[in-house]
């Protein structure tokens, strides 16, 4: 058994179809979700976090969050939250991504060397 559907319906279909896609894609548009943190998002310091804390950060994983820490034991506090982009594997990309969910200590001072004097 065949079934056939007449010109008419096709061509409403296909009209209904124009007509409502738009405002089916608006209303998905308004949906999606804003790329800022929610309130209840926690702010991570970056200048006292274990390597453990920086890999619940979005898009950092183990050698990432190794490099933070070594490069962290090695310069000092970082002064500025820009300055994560020293990191290997973190670019301007997912700085803007880590942005909103890091933070600095202000004033932090800096790591001194051994054996030289302040």
């Amino acid at each position: 058994m065949r079934t056939t559907i007449s010109r008419p319906w096709l061509l409403a279909a296909g009209l209904m179809l124009v007509l409502c896609g738009p405002i089916l894609h608006a209303q998905a548009s308004r949906e999606k979700p804003s790329p800022q943190p929610s309130k209840k998002a926690r702010v991570l310091n970056v200048n006292t976090a274990s390597a453990a804390q920086l890999q619940e950060l979005p898009g950092i994983g183990v050698s990432t969050a190794a490099r933070i820490v070594e490069y962290r034991q090695k310069h000092g506090p970082f002064k500025k939250v820009e300055d994560l982009m020293n990191i290997r594997g973190i670019g301007e990309k997912s700085f803007l991504r880590l942005k909103p969910l890091i933070t600095v200590t202000p004033g932090a001072p800096a790591r001194q060397a051994k054996g030289t004097r302040l």
